[in-house]
This record gives structure tokens, C-alpha cells and sequence, in this order.
């Protein structure tokens, strides 16, 4: 049975790439791409055909007019698919397809495929059940991802001179990207096959470009928090307050994959824990600019009362009983002081944080993949 499965698959396979060499050359479709997308997510679930996934990456690099028929490409395959094996397949290629730093590819926004309810339809829902739950998770991370790439690429394209908080706000989405990819782990000893395996590999490699950015970015925070506000201060402290629970949560799932034999887990550096006194310090900051904010209120209490000049005019016969009339002359350094007030710093102190590594095969290994996205 497993057998004639496995040529059924084949024959499907080989139908699909038949009917792709014979369509029609368009600006959505190319059948050249078409044929290398559907060998490359093909129905074998032991092993990747690494040949035809490098040859879509060339193409990306090669122009930005083969990104279009590529993604076509690969929700065409989606759509008609009801293969886990084929569904992996296809993330794990559309992975690499957004960690190549090209400017069309950031243009992409939400995924054009839905997996979020994808169940396998060739096998009993009681032994697929947990290839489900993985594509489902990975699907979830990855349209997340390319929402915020995109997002980023419109607000940085729009601003040249990002603000601080937009940088924080970097932050804490790359914190959700974070949560998101540690959901992302086989459930049962079905989904520990070689083609999981190979998926869990390029996800250990994601989140260890990810915890980096997010580990150089609070170096930075910790380092600028002086000239930061009180709005900015609290909201860096709840990043680093995330960012201890997210090391303590980032230690175990590593430890997991290291146990279900991942390989790029096993070479995973030590997760580094937020120190308790860099969150302290935050503390203590915020507390001191509250303090400072009720001395300015206070200062400028008296400000206004020494500033304001009460001329009392009484009536020149006082005997005829008229109350006195009072007019208050209010000067204008209040406006002024508010003024001096409303500074925006044009610095952008992670300009040179967002530094991208290069995607291996493994983390130790020399040989280049596509570059991840820069955030």
C-alpha cells in the first residue's frame, strides 16, 4: 500500500510538471519556474531536492521579474495540494523566498495562501494530526513575518529619520516573531521524520537571527536609556522584562530540539540571560523621571504664579460702595517654556543595530544560503 502511494505521488508529480512546460509564457507565469517549484515540493517526504530549490533562489537574485510568477507559483501548488509533505515543502521553499534581501520580495505583505486550517487529506486525521499542527505553525510565523517586513519597508521608505519608539515597536514585534517560532515544534514521534527534521533545522537558524537582533537592539536600549523619555523608558523596560522570560522560554525549547536530535539545536550557542540589574536600572530611571516630571510640574506651578501679574483697580470714590474691579494680565513664558518642551530627537540610535547574518545550512557551517531580511 505505502508503496503504490509513493508512485501515485510520482505520477503526480511528473503530470504537474507536464502540464507547467506546456503553459503559456505570461507576466504571472513562467513555466521554467513553474517546473522548479513543483520538483522542489515534490510528494517525497524523505529528502529535499536541494538542486531545484537553489535554482528558485537564483532567480529571485537574478531579477525582481521572477519573483511574481515564482509566488504564483508556489499558492498555485497550494491551492490544489491536500499533501502535508507537499504543504512543508512549500514553507520551507517560501521560507527561503522571504529571507532573500530583495526589495520585491519585502513587497509581498500577507502570504497570497492560506494554511491556517490545513489538515492532510490522504491520510487518517488521527496519525497526521500533528503534521498539521506543524504546518499550521509555520504558516502562522511565516505570514507574520512577511506582514512585518513589508510594514517596515512602507514606514522606513515613508521616514527617513526613524524615531525611537518606532524602533522599540521593531522591538516587540520581533519579540511576537519569537513566541511565534517556539511554537513551532513536532508533538508527537510521527512528525520526527527527516523532512520535520530538516524544517526544524532552518527554524533553530531563524531564531537565532531573530534573538540576536532582539539581544543587540536591548544592548543598545540599556546603553541610550539616559536621553530616552518616560514613555520610552517603560516601554523598554517591559521589553526587557519580555525578553528575561522569552531567554528562560528560548533555553527549554532548545533543550527540546536538542533531545529529538535537531542538529543546528545541538550547535546552538548558550542563550544568554538579561541581566537583573540592567532591569533595575530601568527601573530606577523611570522612577527618577517621574520624580523629575512632578518637579518640572511643580517649577512651572510657580512659574505661572510669579508670572502672572494681578492688577487690582478700585474705584476712585470708595464711598459709594462699588466692588472693586479686577483685571489679570497673563505674560506668555508658559507658551514658551511648553515649547522648549516638545523636542523630538532626530537621532536614531539602532541605525547601526540591524546588522544581517548570513543563513546556513548550519550555524557553524561556511556555505551561504539566501541572506536573511534585514529588519
Amino acid at each position: 500500500m505505502r508503496l503504490w502511494r509513493r508512485a501515485s505521488a510520482v505520477l503526480k508529480d511528473q503530470n504537474s510538471i507536464w502540464i507547467a512546460r506546456l503553459s503559456r509564457r505570461t507576466a504571472l507565469r513562467n513555466p521554467d519556474i513553474e517546473s522548479a517549484v513543483i520538483k522542489a515540493t515534490n510528494h517525497d517526504e524523505f529528502s529535499i531536492d536541494i538542486k531545484n530549490t537553489d535554482r528558485v533562489f537564483k532567480w529571485i537574485r537574478l531579477s525582481t521579474c521572477h519573483v511574481k510568477p515564482l509566488v504564483w507559483s508556489i499558492s498555485n501548488r497550494m491551492e490544489k495540494t491536500r499533501s502535508w509533505v507537499v504543504a512543508l515543502k512549500a514553507l520551507i521553499l517560501m521560507h527561503g523566498v522571504i529571507n532573500c534581501n530583495v526589495q520585491a520580495v519585502q513587497k509581498i505583505g500577507r502570504l497570497p495562501f492560506d494554511l491556517s486550517d490545513f489538515a492532510d487529506g490522504h491520510s487518517d486525521p488521527g496519525k497526521t494530526w500533528a503534521h498539521n499542527s506543524f504546518i499550521r505553525q509555520y504558516y502562522a510565523f511565516l505570514d507574520q513575518k512577511s506582514i512585518i517586513i513589508y510594514q517596515n519597508f512602507e514606514e522606513r521608505k515613508a521616514q527617513k529619520i526613524v524615531s525611537i519608539i518606532k524602533e522599540l515597536q521593531l522591538l516587540q514585534k520581533l519579540q511576537g516573531l519569537l513566541d511565534l517560532l517556539m511554537q513551532i515544534k513536532p508533538k508527537s514521534n510521527a512528525t520526527r521524520v527527516p523532512l520535520v527534521q530538516d524544517a526544524m533545522d532552518g527554524i533553530i537558524i531563524e531564531i537565532f537571527d531573530i534573538y540576536s537582533k532582539i539581544c543587540r537592539g536591548i544592548a543598545i536600549i540599556l546603553v541610550n536609556i539616559y536621553s530616552a523619555n518616560k514613555a520610552e523608558a517603560t516601554m523598554a523596560l517591559e521589553l526587557v522584562q519580555k525578553a528575561k522570560a522569552q531567554g528562560d522560554e528560548l533555553s527549554l525549547y532548545i533543550k527540546f530540539c536538542q533531545q529529538i536530535g535537531v542538529v543546528n539545536a545541538l550547535e546552538f550557542p548558550m542563550v544568554e540571560k538579561v541581566p537583573e540589574d540592567g532591569i533595575e536600572e530601568l527601573e530606577q530611571i523611570i522612577i527618577g523621571l517621574s520624580e523629575s516630571e512632578k518637579s518640572v510640574m511643580n517649577e512651572l506651578g510657580s512659574k505661572q504664579q510669579e508670572d502672572t501679574s494681578i492688577v487690582i483697580v478700585d474705584s476712585e470714590n470708595s464711598n459709594e460702595g462699588k466692588a472693586s474691579k479686577k483685571a489679570t494680565i497673563i505674560t506668555d513664558k508658559w507658551e514658551n517654556f511648553e515649547e522648549d518642551l516638545m523636542i523630538v530627537s532626530q537621532e536614531n540610535p539602532f541605525s547601526a543595530s540591524w546588522i544581517t547574518p548570513v543563513l546556513h545550512s548550519k550555524i557553524n557551517n561556511q556555505e551561504q544560503l539566501p541572506d536573511l531580511i534585514s529588519f
